[in-house]
């Protein structure tokens, strides 16, 4: 029975907060002088926001006293980490070879694969977030460079806020 239902310690309240934060990020990079240095708000911002969700989903998972990593969450987790580590490395490659401006469509495509491939074992609305994040991956690889830390932000900020709050009033938090 354990393996057969969703994953629902994704907190939605936790998909904000990341948002917020994400929506600063993109301000402060925007007014970076250098590419470099948007790069890096964006990179502090990649280990902070799982943290953060990972602390809120612990949370949510007490809350409901349900084991964290039950058949659907260790599902989740082994679907969500491979994109996630292909992105980390293909940032470091695209990095070394000085194509800076494709590394935004490239993080949003690969968080969206994996929010699709984890959705899965998730809520129905967490793959359609999924979609999405590939979406605006699409368009920041066909977008003037200039518009990444504003499509970053709208992407990372605004889906998170937008699927974050249905996901908190209808599962729990």
């Amino acid at each position: 029975m354990e393996a057969a239902g969703s994953f629902t310690a994704v907190s939605g309240w936790g998909m904000v907060a990341i948002g917020a934060l994400a929506i600063a990020v993109a301000v402060a990079a925007s007014q970076s002088s250098t590419e470099t240095g948007a790069l890096n708000l964006w990179l502090a911002s990649a280990v902070l926001s799982p943290l953060l969700m990972m602390w809120m989903m612990v949370r949510k998972a007490r809350r409901a006293k349900m084991p964290l990593l039950s058949g659907p969450g260790r599902k989740f987790v082994l679907s969500f980490s491979p994109p996630m580590v292909v992105g980390a490395l293909l940032t470091f490659v695209l990095y070394r070879a000085g194509l800076l401006e494709v590394i935004p469509g490239v993080w949003l495509l690969l968080y969206g694969t994996a929010v699709v491939a984890g959705g899965a074992f998730s809520v129905k609305i967490v793959p359609v977030m999924g979609l999405c994040f590939m979406a605006a991956g699409v368009l920041a690889l066909f977008s003037p460079v200039a518009w990444n830390d504003w499509i970053l932000g709208a992407a990372f900020g605004g889906l998170h806020i937008v699927f974050g709050i249905p996901i908190a009033r209808s599962h729990g938090g």
